[in-house]
């Protein structure tokens, strides 16, 4: 197995520990059209083999998305597209996408969520009903993602709990026992450690055994990161951002994700069969910054150049 050594030059000096370095191994990270092209080369920031999330914002052209695809692609990336239920009109539709994105881009993995609107536009309201088509079996794809919620999700739950979720949950973990292709929960952000944990051990207790793609917000300001967390429905883990902001002498400092991802690699490390298994990147701080702060922290020093 080609191994890469990828470390950026800085002068200051981070200490990259094997435990860290382990969990951040075949980390990937999510960008949009508009975001990826302000970055000239991913080949100067990512590790080859990083899988490169494309998110599919309503009203973004579905050729602006191929096209995006088929750019990262070129430059030795899996890309992983979204699929957003909410926005596809019909499974002609959807087809067509899977046709495009196959035939331009090389796609052979999704990404498959409800998507940030409020009602449908068509036919689709969930990404069950997007895997129900049997579209994506049909066209060969060996990645299937599908949405996890750590702190619970209030669109999908709107009178609280989890119990939508957890049904969604057990449905998907049948799906997953139907198709060829690898799947995993690529889940919503979150800032505390401990209720991760304790919802993965949930998640494996219920029966469900789709290892997670845990969701990890990189460095940005701190205002920026409230703004996200309180615009994508993140529950009690903001208040460790909260917390943050009523520190004078941390509220003009960027939030780094350090903290987090320590006692979850500690966590993994004392654990080996804990169910999280990599790590999914939002650059809300920008892409080049989050890749900085993975390259420092030991998340490019051995990523496997043929990694899946």
């Amino acid at each position: 197995m080609a191994l890469l050594n990828f470390k950026r030059k800085s002068d200051e000096t981070t200490t990259v520990t094997p435990q860290m370095e382990a969990f951040l191994q075949g980390y990937s990270i999510e960008v949009m059209p508009r975001t990826a092209a302000k970055v000239d080369d991913f080949r100067a920031l990512l590790p080859q083999g990083t899988r490169v999330y494309i998110a599919h914002i309503e009203g973004t052209p579905i050729e602006d998305m191929v096209a995006t695809a088929k750019r990262i692609n070129s430059e030795g990336y899996d890309v992983m597209p979204h699929f957003p239920a909410r926005i596809i009109k019909d499974a002609a539709t959807l087809e067509n996408w899977i046709a495009m994105y196959q035939g331009e881009a090389n796609v052979k993995q999704a990404l498959m969520l409800a998507g940030g609107v409020a009602e449908p536009h068509g036919d689709f309201a969930d990404s069950m009903q997007l895997l129900d088509t049997g579209l994506f079996d049909k066209a060969g794809f060996e990645r299937l993602h599908v949405a996890g919620h750590p702190e619970g999700n209030k669109d999908i739950d709107p009178s609280g709990g989890t119990a939508n979720v957890d049904a969604a949950l057990q449905w998907k973990q049948e799906f997953s026992q139907r198709t060829d292709a690898k799947m995993a929960l690529a889940t919503q952000f979150a800032f505390e450690a401990g209720p991760i944990i304790e919802w993965a051990n949930g998640v494996k207790a219920a029966g469900v055994d789709i290892p997670i793609h845990i969701g990890i917000a990189g460095p940005a300001k701190l205002q920026t990161l409230i703004k996200f967390a309180i615009a994508c429905g993140v529950g009690p883990s903001l208040k460790v951002l909260q917390k943050r902001a009523m520190d004078v002498s941390k509220l003009l400092l960027p939030y780094e994700p350090t903290e987090v991802l320590t006692e979850l690699a500690a966590h993994k490390a004392a654990n080996p069969d804990f169910n999280i298994e990599s790590v999914h990147f939002f650059p809300l701080g920008g892409i080049k910054t989050n890749a900085n702060w993975a390259i420092d922290n030991g998340g490019a020093a051995t990523q496997p150049a043929n990694a899946n």
